[in-house]
C-alpha cells in the first residue's frame, strides 16, 4: 500500500472563461468509484444545458481505477487531459467534472486540451488539497481510573483518537504510523505502569 496520498480538500466549483466558452470545473473527494459516478450524475443534472459535461476520476491510493470521458468533444481532448492533470498533481480518490458552455469560438484540439486540463489545475489550486497518511489501527485498553489521562495524553501528543468505548474497561481506538508502533508500545507501558493493553488491527488512511 502507498504510505500516503493527496486528495481534494473539499467539494467545490471553479469557473474560467476561454475564448467566450465557460469552463465550470466541479471537484470532489470520492472514496469509491460509485461515489465518483454519483457525483458525475449530480453535476450533469446541475448543468443540463452545458454543451459538454466531461469527467475524470482516480480511485485508490495507487491509482488503480482511472476513468475519463470526452462527452462528445474530439477524442482525447477533454477527459484525458483532465485525468492527466489529476495524476500529475498526485491526486487520488477524487473526481473532476468540467461543464463547458460553448461560446462560439472553436479552440482546436490543442486549445481544448489546455482548456480542460487547465480548468482542473485551476480548480485544484482554488480548492486546495490534503495529504492522507497510512495508519495502523490500534486499540488501547485501559482501566477507567487511568482512561481520562491516557486519552488526554494521546490527544496532546497529536495521536489520532478515532473512537472511545466504555465497558468493563475503556477501549481507545487510535491510528499509528507503522514506524511508531514500537515506540508507542513503550510509551504506553511507561505511562500506565504496564496496566494498558495494545491490540493492532488493520490499516486505514487519515490526515497526515
Amino acid at each position: 500500500m502507498q504510505e500516503q496520498y493527496r486528495t481534494v480538500a473539499r467539494e467545490g466549483v471553479h469557473e474560467t472563461e476561454i475564448s467566450r466558452s465557460r469552463f465550470v470545473c466541479a471537484l470532489a473527494p470520492a472514496a469509491t468509484e460509485r461515489d465518483a459516478q454519483d457525483f458525475v450524475a449530480r453535476v450533469r443534472r446541475t448543468h443540463p444545458t452545458a454543451t459538454h459535461n466531461c469527467f475524470a476520476y482516480v480511485i485508490g491510493a495507487d491509482a488503480a481505477v482511472q476513468k475519463a470521458s470526452d462527452d462528445g468533444e474530439p477524442g482525447g481532448t477533454a477527459g484525458v487531459p483532465m485525468l492527466q492533470m489529476l495524476l500529475r498533481r498526485d491526486i487520488r480518490y477524487a473526481v473532476a467534472v468540467v461543464s463547458r458552455y460553448y461560446g462560439g469560438v472553436k479552440l482546436g484540439a490543442g486549445g481544448l486540451i489546455r482548456a480542460y486540463g487547465g480548468a482542473v489545475g485551476e480548480a485544484l489550486d482554488a480548492l486546495g488539497t490534503v495529504t492522507r497518511q497510512r495508519f495502523r489501527l490500534a486499540t488501547v485498553t485501559v482501566g477507567h481510573q487511568r482512561a481520562g489521562k491516557v486519552e488526554n495524553d494521546l490527544r496532546a501528543t497529536g495521536r489520532e483518537v478515532r473512537d472511545v468505548r466504555y465497558g468493563e474497561s475503556v477501549a481507545i481506538e487510535i491510528g499509528l504510523p507503522d514506524s511508531d508502533v514500537d515506540a508507542f508500545r513503550a510509551w504506553l507501558a511507561d505511562t500506565t505502569a504496564g496496566t494498558a493493553g495494545l491490540e493492532l488491527g488493520g490499516e486505514a488512511y487519515g490526515d497526515a
